[in-house]
């Protein structure tokens, strides 16, 4: 007979490394543990990348998850509660595995595993890396391609040298020669926007904030040709607008990422802009500016958002 299943989660909107992670920290456990009882589970429809990553590299869809009330929960790749399943309140949760800041409390001690890397599938990799685990090629291709993700194949600022050498160790392992290549094979998969509503392109990675009791989304949309967005600005500004209003927010913010050029398109909808522009010390232009260097929602927008909050 089964244990009770101990369900392993990414955020809301799920994105490459947040399921790969799930994915890759409920094969870690199994092993360790000589069980079956940790199941990775997303919290909603996953985007296109992922879909690419996990049919590549032949790992199912994991279920879905809408509801954390009564069962045991391990969150990955966040740690904020405007992010996670809903009812997470009221589940028991076991551990902690992330890459971004903590925001988090819990009523009792828990195992809590966060570092200064770029993605949480490197966190997860030491883990394998400590235990003498082997990591097969599969499971290698997936959680390379949630690194070379979540540090826009290693160009992000939050990428450290530690995640550089886990990128050769998987790409070793995979006898895989020129992981830029592939990194660049799953940016291009992932800025394909052509077929997707605005709604689509703002949700496929957005992440709700509480900055100082004020709600702000912030989605980011990463590519290989900006211009690709160019006809769709006024639209998709129409929709960040609908999306405040709907939803609450104080500001929502999307900014759309050149991975080639190194910068980004920001759109954004605000209830008070002045605060936007102190906190990048530039000025909006009908509602849009783009700025240089600029690649991190982590490391380079949320924290300077923050702080003006």
């Amino acid at each position: 007979m089964q244990d009770e299943k101990i369900y392993i989660i990414g955020h809301k909107n799920p994105d490459l490394d947040s399921v790969a992670a799930a994915i890759s920290y409920a094969q870690f456990k199994n092993k360790t543990e000589n069980t079956d009882k940790y199941i990775p589970a997303v919290l909603g429809k996953i985007n296109q990348e992922t879909e690419f990553i996990l049919n590549k590299f032949d790992f199912p869809v994991p279920e879905i998850l809408e509801n954390a009330s009564g069962k045991k929960i391990i969150l990955v790749d966040h740690n904020e509660e405007k992010q996670s399943v809903d009812n997470i309140k009221d589940a028991d949760i076991l551990e902690l595995v992330d890459h971004h800041k903590l925001n988090f409390s819990y009523h009792e001690p828990i195992t809590i595993n966060i570092k200064p890397l770029g993605a949480t599938c490197s966190i997860i990799f030491q883990e394998f890396q400590k235990k003498d685990l082997e990591i097969n090629k599969n499971l290698a291709g997936l959680m390379l391609g949630a690194i070379l993700v979540d540090t826009v194949i290693t160009k992000s600022p939050t990428c450290t040298e530690e995640d550089k050498n886990i990128i050769k160790r998987l790409s070793d392992i995979l006898a895989l020669e020129n992981w830029y290549e592939f990194g660049l094979e799953i940016f291009k998969v992932r800025s394909s926007v052509a077929q997707f509503s605005e709604e689509e392109i703002i949700k496929s990675d957005f992440k709700d904030f509480d900055f100082n009791g004020q709600k702000v989304g912030i989605g980011q949309v990463e590519t290989v040709a900006l211009d690709e967005f160019e006809d769709r600005q006024e639209k998709l500004l129409e929709k960040l607008r609908d999306i405040k209003e709907q939803e609450n927010y104080h500001t929502v913010v999307l900014f759309i990422t050149d991975i080639i050029k190194e910068g980004s398109l920001f759109l954004v909808i605000s209830e008070d802009e002045a605060k936007f522009n102190q906190a990048f010390e530039t000025k909006l232009e009908n509602k849009k500016v783009y700025l240089e260097n600029i690649l991190s929602r982590k490391k380079q927008v949320a924290p300077f958002l923050e702080k003006i909050f």
